[in-house]
């Protein structure tokens, strides 16, 4: 598959997030080109400030694959990841980040800080940006102008 196949399974997890009133971020985690994992934001329905997509997919991947190494692994997300996230992708060994549009308020794998690629760290990410970076904004407004309503 694709990364705008793939992408296409993480915007259906971002969906999902707003049946409980999430912000509708997705996530999959692929190894071998077979998905490990999806998650999708669930703040709100955990009252969990860390139960970011993100977050819960490593949790969940790391439970199918029996451990917290993660590598090898690509992770699609439909926003770019929070510093919390980018730190648990680098702690987690994931290989390849792709993602769909930048987070200019809290982007934390390009925008504002550049965590996945930082040399000072153990370890270092792939990264690829912008794939279906159109729809995942569109979501994203979609989502936010309802609750502005």
């Amino acid at each position: 598959m694709s990364d705008e196949a793939f992408m296409a399974l993480a915007l259906r997890e971002a969906a999902a997030a707003t049946r409980h009133g999430d912000v509708p971020i997705g996530a999959v985690l692929v190894r071998d080109s077979e998905v490990v994992a999806a998650a999708h934001n669930e703040r709100e329905l955990r009252s969990d400030p860390t139960a970011h997509a993100e977050v819960l997919l490593l949790q969940a991947a790391a439970a199918a694959l029996g451990s917290w190494r993660l590598e090898g692994t690509t992770v699609y997300v439909t926003l770019e990841p929070c510093p919390m996230c980018a730190g648990a992708l680098v702690t987690a060994r994931v290989k390849r980040l792709v993602y769909g549009p930048q987070d200019p308020k809290a982007g934390a794998a390009l925008s504002l800080y550049n965590v996945v690629q930082d040399p000072r760290l153990n370890h270092s990410l792939e990264l690829t940006t912008g794939v279906l970076e159109a729809e995942s904004a569109a979501l994203l407004r979609g989502f936010f102008e309802s609750r502005r309503h």
